[in-house]
Order: C-alpha cells, then structure tokens, then sequence
C-alpha cells in the first residue's frame, strides 16, 4: 500500500530541543527493531548546545542507490528510498560514501547497510513515522502542507538542496523562514560562512542555513 499522496514529512531544525525521544522511538520501529536510524547532531557544539535531527531525505534520484553495485537498495513507486536488501548488500560502504546527507549506516555485524526507511510499516497505511509521532517540539512533523501553512505561517518547505554543482530534490521538507523566499537551500554555501551567535529575540539574517538552526521567531 503506497503512502498517501497528501501527507508529507517535514524537518524543522530550529524547533529540535535535544530530547533524543526521537532516536528512542526510531529504535522501535518494526523494520529495524533494536536500531536507531536517526542520529542527532549537534550544529556547532562549541558555539552552542542546538541540535539538529537527521533523517533520510528520501531523494528523488538517490545516490545511494546510483553507487550500489549490488543493486541492493530499492526506491519505492511512492517515492520512499528503502534500507539494502539483506540477500544482496555486499557492505561495500560505497553508499554511507556517497550520500550527500550522511544518512546510511553500515552494520558491521550484519554486514548490512541500515538507514531511516520513513516508517514504512506506518506511513503506508496514513500513520504518522515513529520519530515524528513522539517529537514534543515538532521539529518532526507529518501530515499535510495545509496543515504545515495554517500551523507554521511564518515558515514554508524546501525540498531541493544544492551541493556545489549537484542539485537534489527529495520526498521529506525542510522547513525554511518564509521571509529568505528561498526555493533550495544551498549546503555548500552554508558550510563557509561562520554562524550567527544564538539569539533569544530572533532577527533577520542572510544565512539561510543558520536561520535553520539558530532563529527561534518565525516558526
């Protein structure tokens, strides 16, 4: 059963608290029961204790399917990128290389690349993933763009990122300021200027990346 068309997996960065309730859950989750598939990471940890979820992006044109010798990883009708297949992953790593987003994780153990499969099991059938129906802040949230524009004004999606010359779109939203009007956010951009010290009281800047993290006024 495919995923329903109207709803959506947002990410927003800037709402993330630390709580790791995410990671927790994800750990329960049917298709990977024991493992989580989410990591936390900490933005910029000398500078500040914010915190941002990481989940699979499910890109439009996977690369870590691209790289996949084995043909092991599979992309779903709906869009939905799928951990390898056990009978034929060869732990080669060429995906955990590949992807942009550093999402895949091999199992060295199982010899096996493990990576979020956006709940499958839930969302196929309309539930919301394991992360996002435990997120207190929301800053994983599932169900439809009217819903996302009515309780989030201030804030729009993106799912197109640019990595130097590479352009990626993908199936899961980021959640962006609605006032940078910005329809991709440039990664690599992002990566060489030094960010903003955190605010209490928001502002405006021009760091669209930054504003992701450290503004806490617009969503």
């Amino acid at each position: 059963m495919p995923v329903p068309a109207q709803l959506e997996f947002f990410v927003d960065p800037s709402r993330c608290i630390g709580c790791n309730a995410c990671v927790q859950a994800c750990s329960e989750c049917d298709t990977h029961r024991g493992y989580a598939m989410i990591q936390l990471d900490y933005v910029d940890r000398g500078r500040s204790t914010q915190t941002a979820p990481m989940v699979c992006m499910h890109c439009d044109s996977p690369t870590c399917a691209e790289v996949c010798p084995a043909d092991a990883i599979k992309k779903t009708a709906d869009g939905v990128v799928q951990s390898a297949r056990k009978p034929r992953c060869i732990a080669c790593n060429n995906c955990v290389l590949a992807c942009p987003f550093g999402v895949p994780k091999m199992n060295t153990e199982m010899n096996l690349m493990m990576k979020c499969d956006m709940c499958y099991d839930r969302t196929s059938v309309g539930l919301a993933p394991m992360c996002a129906s435990v997120c207190p802040s929301q800053a994983l949230a599932w169900g439809t763009r009217e819903e996302m524009e009515k309780a989030r004004p201030n804030a729009m999606p993106v799912n197109r990122f640019q990595f130097g010359r590479q352009q990626i779109s993908t199936k899961v939203n980021m959640m962006v300021p609605r006032t940078q009007a910005v329809m991709q956010v440039d990664v690599t951009a992002a990566m060489y200027d030094p960010p903003p010290a955190p605010t209490t009281s928001g502002g405006a800047t021009n760091d669209v990346m930054a504003n992701l993290f450290f503004e806490d006024s617009w969503s």
